[in-house]
């Protein structure tokens, strides 16, 4: 049995039982991962793969009970990896971040910056995608974390810890009649904002979830005129005139968006909170651990330890 045989079946199944992916992904050939295939099922003396003909449609009761011990093995061999790469180049080496568009704009850089500061010698790599996305990449050991706000929390295999709590704001044109209500001491009510076309995120990201939970629990209907992951796509079309924005309040800048007004929103929706995710039983490299806390100084090097070592469902004392 090697680890090239365990990479094959675990891969298989990530890949749909498409051998032609799963070749791709492994840089080798369809023959040579069905030949790690057999080979390995040779050696367990059971099959562990549902087929027919040459086709792989799914796992037998072997292979789904193979499968979690495939997947320990091939954690444990990186973090063994991982162990000796800390100790032998122990500020040298590859950080991989996945962040929605939120996190990667308007939250992460100033972590990005002192964290590259103070690590010169490793590299940073930055990914966007959805939170569902995201969680899926941690969990299957693509990035080494996640940053995002909803979805994380819903994947058993991650440690999804908080980083900081924020809300949304209401961004209008100046002259707009909430801009001039807010002016006179009148806070926007849920029932005045539901008369105008609103412009906001898609669902699924940014805190979407509790906007329209609050409509919801108003009875209220609302016209969304135009989705976007962006908040900056978001804040362009609402200048266009097109409807009253709710984005992030970490996402407005005064200086850079002259032309909006931003309207306090916090008495509308409810707060949202960020999280970090990392799979669980990763051994981190110390500047894991760096990136982390300079990003959320709560999460010292043994809140996350403990965190790391909990068992799903089990609560984090944070």
């Amino acid at each position: 049995m090697n680890f090239q045989q365990l990479r094959s079946m675990r891969e298989t199944v990530r890949q749909g039982f498409n051998l032609t992916l799963v070749a791709e992904r492994l840089a080798t050939s369809q023959p040579g991962v069905s030949r790690q295939l057999k080979e390995l099922e040779d050696e367990l003396g059971v099959e562990l793969f549902v087929r027919a003909g040459r086709r792989l449609l799914g796992l037998t009761e072997p292979g789904k009970t193979a499968l979690p011990i495939v997947e320990r093995l091939l954690l444990e061999h990186e973090n063994l990896r991982r162990a000796g790469a800390d100790f032998a180049r122990a500020d040298e080496g590859l950080l991989t971040v996945a962040a929605t568009h939120t996190q990667a704009r308007y939250a992460l850089p100033a972590a990005v910056k002192d964290f590259c500061a103070a690590h010169p010698r490793v590299s940073l790599h930055l990914q966007q995608g959805s939170p569902r996305q995201i969680g899926q990449q941690v969990a299957s050991g693509e990035v080494d974390l996640g940053v995002a706000t909803e979805a994380l929390a819903d994947f058993p295999d991650l440690v999804a810890l908080p980083c900081y709590r924020w809300t949304h704001v209401l961004v209008v044109p100046r002259g707009h009649p909430l801009a001039t209500e807010a002016a006179a001491g009148q806070a926007p009510a849920l029932q005045r904002l539901a008369a105008f076309p609103l412009v906001t995120y898609e669902p699924g990201y940014t805190g979407r979830g509790h906007i329209d939970e609050a409509f919801a629990r108003a009875g209220l209907d609302v016209h969304i005129v135009l989705q976007a992951m962006d908040a900056d796509v978001i804040k362009t079309y609402v200048e266009l005139g097109l409807g009253v924005g709710v984005i992030a309040s970490v996402a407005f800048d005064e200086a850079r968006d002259s032309g909006l007004v931003a309207l306090d929103a916090r008495h509308l929706f409810a707060t949202n909170t960020t999280r970090i995710a990392l799979r669980r039983g990763t051994l981190l490299r110390g500047y894991v651990y760096d990136f982390i806390e300079t990003f959320a100084p709560t999460l010292t090097r043994e809140v996350v330890r403990r965190a790391l070592a909990s068992e799903p469902g089990e609560p984090l004392g944070l």
